[in-house]
Parts: C-alpha cells; sequence; structure tokens
C-alpha cells in the first residue's frame, strides 16, 4: 500500500497554482481539478465534507460554531472528533484494512476536530488553562510524548502566528516541519497536514489588497521539507483546499437589527454588555458569509425573516425545508440562514455603543465570542503603538497582573477578505491535486473520500 500525504493547503485555488512552483510540480505529476464548494465554505464545515464524503445535513457540521440547543451555547472552534455524525476517511481506511489483513496507520496534524480522532498520531494545537483565568500557549496530541518530541527538535510551536494580528507563515513553516518529522518517524500510511498560510492576509486585505504571488510562494516554500519527506517515504502527495478567498467592502450586523427591534436581549455587567441567549427570542451565529439565525419560537420565524430579508448586504434568506437545497438542513443549522451579496460578510457585534462592548471584543478570543471574528487579524488602528502596548499588556501578565490583551479593533470595515459562498468562477474554487485516472476538470469535495480510499487499494 502506498503512502499518501494529504495536504490541506487553506486558500490554494487552481488560479494561484501557478505562483507554487513546488505544488505546481505535484500537480503536474498527476492532475489537477476544482472542487466546488460546499455551504458554508469554511474551514470546519469543508473538512468535515472531505473527510466523510457527505454534505453538513449528514455530517452535522454546519459551521465553525453553532447554538449547542443542549446547553443554549454557542461554541466555536471544537475540536472533539465525536462532533462528526458521520464516518471521516480514517475510519472507514482502518476498517476495510483491517478486513483485507492490510497494515493502516494514520496521522492528523493539525486538522480540525482533532481530539478524540481514531488516529495513531495526532497533534493539534491546544492551550493550558489555569484556574486563575491564566493561559499558557501548546499543541497537544496522541501519543503525548510525539507533541513533546515535535517541540523539543523545533522549538514551541508559534501559537501568536497561528492566529491573531501577527498570524503569518511562521506557524505554517513549523506545522510543514514537524509534519515531515512525523513522516520520517512513524511513518503513517495516511497522514493529514493542514497548512493554514493562505487564511491571512486574503482575509486581511482581499485579494486584490495583497501580494498574493508572496503568500502563495511562502506557503510553497513552506511545503518543502514536507514534500521532501513524502518522496523519501515514497508516499503520494494529494492536495485540497476548502475555499479561495474573495474581496469584500462592507460588514452586515444582523444582531443589531434584532437588538433594535427588541428581539435580541443582552445582560450588562462589570465586563461590558453580554449577549443573553436565554432572554433572546432571535440571535444570529455568524460565519463569515454566512449566518445562522436561532429564533426560541417557531410563530417568530416569518417576522424575523421579513425583518432580516430587506437588510442592505444580506442576498438570500432560508427557512425550513429551502435549507435543503444547500445542504443545511439539520437541527444545529439556524431556523433562518442568511447568505451574503459577494462583497459582503456578516459581523457578530450586538452592542450599539463600544463603550459597553463585551471585554472580550478587542482580544482574541475566538471561544468566547458567539460568531466569528476576522477583526481579530487586525492591531486597532487607534493603538499609536500596538506592538508596545501588546507588550505593555505581556509583561503585566508576567508580573502576576489580571489583564486583558486588548489590542483587536471594533470596526468590521477593516476586513477586506472573506469567504462562505460559492466562488463565481472555477479557477477560484478549491483546488484537488491528486494520482491515478483524471476525474475531469471539477470533481465534488463529496467525492474526495472515496478517491483516496480508492488511491490508498482501499476501494469499494
Amino acid at each position: 500500500m502506498q503512502p499518501i500525504v494529504l495536504i490541506n493547503a487553506v486558500g490554494l485555488t487552481p488560479r494561484l497554482l501557478e505562483h507554487a512552483p513546488r505544488l505546481k510540480a505535484v500537480a503536474a505529476a498527476g492532475w489537477v481539478a476544482n472542487m466546488p464548494e460546499v455551504l458554508p465554505a469554511v474551514t470546519c464545515t469543508a473538512q468535515a465534507t472531505l473527510l466523510t464524503g457527505e454534505l453538513p445535513n449528514k455530517h452535522g457540521v454546519v459551521a465553525n460554531g453553532w447554538l449547542f440547543r443542549d446547553t443554549n451555547e454557542v461554541r466555536f472552534w471544537q475540536q472533539c472528533n465525536r462532533l462528526i455524525q458521520a464516518e471521516p476517511l480514517y475510519v472507514t481506511a482502518r476498517k476495510r484494512a483491517k478486513e483485507r489483513g492490510l497494515p493502516f496507520t494514520s496521522a492528523k496534524l493539525f486538522w480540525w476536530f482533532n481530539q478524540g480522532a481514531a488516529v495513531d498520531f495526532s497533534v493539534t494545537p491546544k492551550p493550558h488553562y489555569a484556574v486563575d483565568g491564566n493561559k499558557a500557549f501548546g499543541i497537544t496530541g496522541d501519543p503525548q510524548q510525539l507533541s513533546s518530541d515535535l517541540v523539543a527538535k523545533h522549538g514551541a510551536f508559534p501559537f501568536p502566528q497561528f492566529w491573531g494580528p501577527m498570524a503569518g507563515a511562521k506557524s505554517t513553516e513549523w506545522i510543514a516541519a514537524a509534519s515531515a518529522t512525523t513522516l520520517a518517524s512513524k511513518k503513517p500510511t495516511l497522514a493529514l497536514v493542514y497548512l493554514p498560510h493562505l487564511d491571512y492576509d486574503p482575509q486581511r486585505f482581499g485579494p486584490k489588497g495583497c501580494d498574493m504571488r508572496r503568500c502563495v510562494k511562502e506557503l510553497d516554500d513552506a511545503c518543502a521539507p514536507l514534500l521532501d519527506a513524502a518522496k523519501t517515504a515514497g508516499a503520494q502527495v494529494w492536495v485540497v483546499s476548502e475555499y479561495g478567498h474573495c474581496d469584500v467592502t462592507r460588514p452586515v450586523y444582523p444582531n443589531r437589527l434584532l437588538r433594535t427591534v427588541g428581539l435580541l436581549e443582552v445582560r450588562r455587567g462589570p465586563f461590558g454588555e453580554q449577549l443573553d441567549l436565554y432572554g433572546s427570542r432571535a440571535f444570529a451565529v455568524v460565519d463569515h458569509q454566512l449566518a445562522h439565525v436561532y429564533v426560541h419560537d417557531a410563530e417568530d420565524v416569518p417576522r424575523v425573516r421579513e425583518l432580516l430579508a430587506p437588510l442592505p448586504g444580506v442576498a438570500k434568506v432560508l427557512c425550513g425545508e429551502e435549507r435543503a437545497s444547500i445542504g443545511l438542513d439539520h437541527e444545529r443549522s439556524g431556523e433562518i440562514i442568511l447568505l451574503s451579496e459577494p462583497d459582503a460578510w456578516f459581523a457578530y457585534p450586538f452592542w450599539l455603543d463600544d463603550t459597553v462592548a463585551p471585554d472580550y471584543a478587542r482580544a482574541v478570543a475566538i471561544h468566547a465570542k458567539p460568531g466569528f471574528d476576522p477583526c481579530e487579524l487586525f492591531f486597532d488602528p487607534k493603538l499609536r503603538f500596538p506592538k508596545l502596548h501588546a507588550a505593555r499588556r505581556l509583561a503585566q501578565k508576567k508580573l502576576g497582573f489580571r489583564m486583558t490583551m486588548d489590542v483587536v479593533p471594533l470596526d468590521g470595515a477593516i476586513v477586506r477578505g472573506s469567504h462562505g459562498l460559492a466562488a463565481t468562477d472555477p479557477a477560484d474554487r478549491p483546488i484537488l491535486i491528486g494520482h491515478g485516472p483524471n476525474p475531469g476538470a471539477s470533481v465534488p469535495m463529496t467525492a474526495v473520500k472515496e478517491m483516496l480510499l480508492t488511491a490508498l487499494g482501499l476501494g469499494r
């Protein structure tokens, strides 16, 4: 069985492949296709579709975050593999290999839904949280010794470069190098490697506002040790992406509209206003260019739809069975789903006055916010010396003082790139690079799982 290394090069599209000579060479040895997006075209949903071969209405990953109805909490960026409600690639591969008496091992390196995954080797970012609210960056995985060995060899994982105002190439370089080490030492049959570099500047500034040629080259350069390790292992290299980026000009604030008409409630307190999920009759959980609107009482759905449909920047409103048209007819989805105009994106703020914004709003706080916040990729331009301000806050933390790393801007107009909708041009869709029989110019994302199983010699 020839091993496979599956690289998830987030944001890579057929149009951008020209600027990645190493990955272009991989494509030249096989074939390249585009993949029509699943909706929403976001990380967790796309990864779950690639891994299971199912749409969100089957695998249940309806966005990067959603309302957990059993506890009435909005949670984003959960890592538990059990949240995927369909069988993933590595489970199917292990079963088929066992049935056929073949050896099989797998590694999941920085792909999402990492914890508890039925793989032999896993590594994922996971801070340490103290009871006093303190936090220390780190990684975890299974076996634990693997993470320790990788840190010993490559140094601490550069967490601030993975997400936040300083996010950049260093995190992708570390992941690629650590993955190369894992390939060499563990020799998995299937290795899933997540490389996020193209998710930063294209989202900050939009494809037209950043140096895409440079960004793609940085990704390609980071791949060098990983591709070398794959060659040494005799592995096929496959490449997937989750989405391409688009330019945007305006944020849309559905929660502010719901609040002004009395449908969304807040709790006021010492740390700013907090979204009251129990008192609110309707609220939007936003994720880039799609929003799930949860409506407590079914009788309010028509009214909420009528309110949100004319909101500037909203392109489409889907309710009930209409959600099946985009594969989001699932209990985790909102009663109403909003799709934005191509040049717009949905922002989570629910407060009407920045002086009472929740304390987490000005921080990188992906698990605290009831919606995705791309403003976390920026330092607040109102700070005259933002890095000095951040250093001062860090010094306070090290001295034992309680502090908030308040460096994130509140004005969504600063964001110029997004994703979440289907691309209008196939050249801007997610890329698929593979080997074997050429499947044609376009491949459904749901077909990738079985294609990989076939390439492993584990086809139906």
